[in-house]
């Protein structure tokens, strides 16, 4: 057995290392970095953006004079190499993402939109179809505000908002209350209509159509990002790390 490092007291070999790595749900973020490792060692940065980029590490860190790098270094168990990659690695997998779905990203963007898109709406709900039926009534009377039906009867947390419920994205509710939300039009009270255990009744109050801006963008690319990353990390489970010596 090789000794490959020691911690306080304890000794760590080779033979233990990948039990200990897995026993502690380490393995899938050692594959995470591999893969992006492999994928960033092409990617050339100029002299200005790797001083931009440290200058950014370091303010993120604190790290305010050489005293307090070398103690984080010693902290981390780093050398200069090390850190100095450390230091434009965000910078890098940028890029990567950059040029690898750049390109694609408004078409992305309009695939997904339909999910993308928010909207802000009053609800009211209830388990009882008799009392939503009245109550619905009684808002297309102008009896009672919708904003006040709610306040008294509904059932959910909106009871507290006067059922005024979001900006909240379509992808983020119930399937059926997204298409009720996606085809209606803003004022109009729809009747009671059944979604799992409840009777709701819904008006739209505003719909906000997403927008390709910038954190719109750095969004979907994190999203490319990630799904391509799991896709990796699905191929390099087979073969299966081993446990075994």
């Amino acid at each position: 057995m090789t000794e490959v490092l020691r911690i306080g007291n304890r000794t760590i070999t080779t033979d233990e290392l990948i039990p200990l790595l897995a026993g502690y749900q380490m393995l899938p973020q050692l594959r995470r970095e591999l893969i992006i490792d492999e994928a960033i060692a092409s990617i050339d940065c100029t002299p200005e953006e790797i001083a931009a980029a440290q200058q950014q590490f370091f303010g993120e860190r604190q790290l305010t004079s050489e005293a307090d790098v070398k103690a984080w270094m010693e902290y981390h168990g780093l050398i200069p190499k090390q850190l100095a990659d450390l230091t434009v690695r965000k910078l890098k997998v940028e890029k990567f993402k950059q040029e690898t779905w750049g390109k694609k990203l408004e078409a992305y963007f309009f695939q997904s939109k339909a999910k993308l898109d928010k909207v802000i709406y009053s609800l009211l709900r209830t388990q009882d179809m008799g009392i939503a039926q009245e109550l619905y009534f009684r808002i297309q009377a102008k009896e009672q505000s919708f904003a006040d039906v709610a306040r008294e009867y509904s059932k959910g947390p909106e009871s507290q908002t006067g059922g005024l419920v979001g900006p909240i994205e379509l992808n983020q509710l119930h399937p059926a209350m997204a298409q009720l939300l996606a085809n209606n039009q803003p004022g109009l009270v729809l009747p009671p209509t059944r979604i799992a255990e409840w009777f709701v009744i819904v008006q739209l109050e505003k719909f906000i159509p997403a927008q390709l801006d910038e954190p719109m963008k750095a969004r979907l690319l994190n999203e490319l990002f990630e799904g391509w990353i799991q896709e990796q990390q699905k191929q390099m489970m087979t073969p299966a790390v081993s446990l075994s010596s």
